[in-house]
């Protein structure tokens, strides 16, 4: 017998030894009448066959069956579903410290991305510093403030694109041109430059970029599954995805070296940017802030940033042009506040506007930019909605689910904006119906700046513009399916011609 086949056999051995046990401890706890209810899984592949295309879809209807907090196996692996506000409630508030950490897949691990990542990283000192300085530096209500004119100069950008395409009644893909607002936006936030520009292809390379990212974490594969196999898929989840981190990490080594090279003086006559403030917090005594903090921090302020922003814009004007009534109605509250002078929407403005709030809500509940809450884990076994979550545990929260249940929302797959204008409801994480940006200790740091963004874009793309579908599409024929991933993206880009009012 050779080498190999006494290794595939001794990893056999292994692997129906792990499985056994784990049967076994699930088996106890099933007789105890302890674990959620879920349906029964299969030997060895568990719940997997019941996934499908679209889990988000395939959870919440597993949740109409069993329950708003569901048991599954996926693999080898005990995931338990948490479908409804109240489990959500609960969860959030009574447990959160237990359940805060991360179940990381095989994807996250293969470029270290979890070692560095706050979105990934356990709670740790390390996680606390990285969240402090991303609060302070970055994303603060004052550092957001001091940025106004920085945002209204982007989206100024964007109008001036909208209106070329106005001229020559040219189609507009509405997800890649908020998509470049988006990224430049971040850009000169962090690097004072552009990354992408309307009337080139970088914005859309860059797109595809980071959805191949997303797309190669949100997949299921052996190692997150059968963590006893994890050797052997390490070179598939390497292939699929390090060349696409990898490009993304060299543009941003490439900005971060060049910007060493540069005096501090130079800097310091514009005010600097938060690249120039992070590398001033690495170069201080006794810092804990390293170059691989910097980079890894980019990498997620650029994923999260950029496509979860542009991807729900998309999907606010699909809902728009479905529902002509909705958009007549937001751009006469725009014409009542600002006039019809061609007047631009300012984010002082936002305030003044409740419909267009309320779009913009109603679009976060509908099609939440993330349909699944990054996974967390159970350092313990904590008891939840009258059930156990057994320690280390997989704990998915369904977005999705939670914006889609009946018992919580009237006529839920119902575009309504109107349905937020009587409801004091924030998205702070403390309205569990509406968490799409998360909740407790693990809140998406970014969600005032996104917030701000997604309303200053839609209003002014529909106060500037009437909007009308190409291809001779009626509103009924809009084409309304989606993709799924970590985020959720339309199938089919909305392509719509702005026509001068």
């Amino acid at each position: 017998m050779d080498y190999s086949m006494l290794a595939a056999l001794v990893s056999f051995l292994c692997a129906c030894f792990y499985f056994l046990k784990l049967n076994l401890s699930s088996s106890k706890l099933t007789s105890n009448g302890r674990l959620p209810p879920g349906p029964k899984p299969l030997p060895v592949i568990g719940n997997l066959h019941q996934l499908g295309e679209t889990p988000h879809r395939s959870l919440a209807e597993l949740a109409r069956t069993y329950g708003p907090l569901i048991c599954l196996k996926f693999g080898s692996i005990t995931t338990i579903v948490v479908s409804s506000s109240v489990v959500a409630k609960e969860m959030f508030q009574k447990h959160d410290l237990s359940l805060a950490n991360r179940k990381v897949p095989a994807a996250v691990r293969a470029n270290d991305h979890d070692k560095f990542s706050i979105a990934w990283l356990p709670v740790c000192p390390k996680w606390r510093n990285l969240r402090k300085i991303s609060a302070i530096h970055s994303l603060s209500n004052q550092r957001l403030d001091d940025s106004q004119s920085l945002r209204q100069a982007k989206v100024l950008e964007l109008l001036d694109y909208v209106r070329q395409c106005c001229k020559v009644g040219e189609a507009v893909d509405v997800g890649k041109a908020a998509f470049t607002t988006s990224l430049n936006l971040l850009s000169n936030t962090f690097f004072s430059l552009d990354l992408a520009s309307h009337s080139s292809t970088d914005s859309g390379e860059f797109k595809e970029l980071v959805w191949r990212i997303m797309e190669e974490i949100g997949k299921p594969n052996l190692a997150d599954c059968f963590p006893v196999l994890r050797f052997i898929s390490a070179v598939s989840v390497n292939s699929q995805l390090m060349g696409h981190s990898n490009k993304l990490n060299k543009v941003f080594a490439e900005i971060i070296n060049e910007r060493l090279k540069t005096p501090s003086s130079a800097s310091a006559i514009t005010g600097g940017d938060v690249l120039d403030t992070l590398l001033r917090l690495m170069e201080e005594n006794d810092s804990e802030l390293s170059f691989d903090d910097i980079n890894h921090l980019l990498m997620d302020f650029f994923t999260a940033g950029t496509d979860t922003t542009s991807s729900t814009l998309e999907w606010a004007m699909t809902e728009l042009l479905h529902n002509p009534e909705k958009m007549a109605k937001a751009q006469a509250e725009l014409e009542q506040v600002l006039g019809n002078d061609n007047v631009l929407v300012q984010e002082s403005d936002i305030s003044k506007l409740p419909y267009l709030q309320s779009i913009v809500k109603e679009t976060l509940r509908m099609h939440p930019p993330t349909v699944f809450l990054l996974p967390r884990k159970a350092d313990a076994d904590v008891e939840l909605y009258g059930y156990v979550v057994p320690k280390n545990a997989q704990v998915l929260v369904n977005l999705w689910a939670i914006s889609r249940d009946p018992n919580a929302w009237e006529n839920p797959d119902v575009f309504s904006p109107e349905r937020f204008l009587d409801r004091d409801i924030d998205m702070k994480g403390q309205d569990f119906g509406l968490i799409p940006f998360g909740a407790g200790r693990r809140i998406c740091p970014g969600l005032t700046l996104a917030y701000r963004m997604l309303n200053l874009m839609l209003g002014t793309l529909i106060h500037s513009f009437n909007w009308k579908l190409g291809d001779g599409l009626s509103p009924e024929d809009l084409d309304m399916t989606d993709k799924f991933g970590i985020t959720i993206q339309k199938a089919k880009p909305l392509r719509a011609i702005p026509v001068a009012k």
